[in-house]
């Protein structure tokens, strides 16, 4: 027997954010969150500042452990329309002639020279 998904509009989740009803939006699922406010260990008010919006990137800037992320389970209340969007996303490599120029390896070792060249006149000179 399989349960159907509960999907939440953007215009729903936006409903939700007040301190007796707040939900998040992280990674695509929305949670409802008002029963954990007081547990929170950042406080209420950084859940508040999320709240109705998707707060993914809130969430994993602050790096939560898995104990916490499992806490989210319980509270899990359907799935964002449309799916998860990325928030985060990887900086391509440019593989252009600035680019290219910046990776030399010789400024690598340019500080090394630079200390040696300094040692050199120090300590030889």
């Amino acid at each position: 027997m399989s349960e159907e998904k509960k999907i939440v509009t953007m215009e729903e989740l936006a409903k939700h954010k007040d301190h007796e009803n707040l939900w998040l939006l992280i990674d695509g699922k929305v949670y409802d969150v008002s029963k954990f406010m007081d547990e929170h260990p950042g406080g209420d008010e950084v859940l508040i500042s999320e709240a109705g919006k998707d707060a993914t990137e809130a969430f994993e800037d602050v790096g939560h452990s898995d104990d916490a992320r499992s806490l989210l389970g319980p509270m899990f209340v359907g799935e964002i329309e449309g799916g998860a969007v990325s928030v985060k996303q990887k900086t391509a490599v440019s593989t252009g002639p600035a680019a290219q120029g910046s990776s030399n390896p010789i400024f690598m070792f340019l500080p090394l020279i630079l200390l040696g060249a300094y040692v050199a006149y120090r300590y030889v000179a």
